[in-house]
């Protein structure tokens, strides 16, 4: 299987991403899914004017890392893909791109989720919202935790 991680502060242009993925599939696949997250501009009730990512380089990548292989041992995947921004962002700015290649689309749905599910939790990344009410960190929800949880009680097949 095909992994790419690519942490950023540039945006990305999904399409061409999307491109080099079909590219590099040459057939092999019947699905590709892609999820691409963007910073909103409210949280809470407030206005959010900005977000600001950081990492740890090396142990950031190596999260991710872990995480795709996990995907790719629980899925029948061809490739992944996940890119990652980091630094000062705007509403409306891209944050995430996550694209799975897959045999079939069941695995390729399930994969992506699971990756997004695992990105928002475990992956080695530290955000401070920039609200109308002031800046914080922000962690994860409960919601984000209780929908990562999930896959450990669910083997996720689809076929």
């Amino acid at each position: 299987m095909h992994a790419e991680i690519r942490i950023d502060t540039g945006d990305f242009d999904v399409a061409r991403e999307w491109q080099a993925c079909r590219t590099r599939l040459a057939g092999r696949a019947g699905a590709v899914v892609a999820f691409a997250g963007i910073v909103r501009d409210h949280a809470g009730g407030d206005e959010v004017n900005g977000l600001y990512l950081e990492h740890y380089p090396g142990m950031t990548e190596a999260s991710i890392e872990r995480i795709l292989a996990t995907a790719s041992d629980r899925w029948d995947l061809i490739d992944t893909v996940v890119i990652h921004r980091v630094g000062e962002l705007a509403p409306g700015d891209q944050i995430v791109l996550v694209l799975v290649a897959a045999a079939h689309r069941g695995d390729a749905f399930a994969a992506c989720e699971y990756i997004m599910d695992y990105l928002k939790t475990d992956a080695v990344f530290w955000k401070k919202e920039r609200r109308s009410t002031g800046a914080s960190w922000i962690r994860a929800t409960a919601g984000d935790h209780e929908r990562r949880n999930g896959w450990q009680a669910d083997d996720g097949r689809t076929d």
